[in-house]
């Protein structure tokens, strides 16, 4: 179970970056602008799609939806954001 967290762990870590590299990128379109600022406001919200009071699912729901919300945006940015970002997201690890 362990490593299994670590690994996605690090999955969701990269991802993470390679969204704040194309988030910075002079070329990033204001979609992707507008789709990170609902995925941080999500998270910060107190409403939930699933409330945090049930015991384990209030909290991986936040565990599923981030990370899909944060692959979504990745893999519909152009290609040379999407290439940039990954060689920035790669240099720096």
């Amino acid at each position: 179970m362990w490593k299994r967290l670590t690994v996605l762990w690090s999955l969701v870590r990269g991802d993470a970056r390679r969204l704040w590299f194309a988030l910075r990128h002079p070329g990033s379109p204001g979609w992707l602008k507008w789709g990170t600022a609902l995925i941080a406001l999500y998270l910060l919200s107190p409403v939930d799609l699933l409330p945090d009071t049930l015991p384990i699912i209030g909290v991986v729901d936040d565990l599923v939806l981030v990370p899909l919300a944060i692959r979504f945006l990745l893999n519909r940015l152009p290609p040379d954001i999407a290439r940039a970002a990954e060689q920035r997201s790669g240099a720096r690890s």
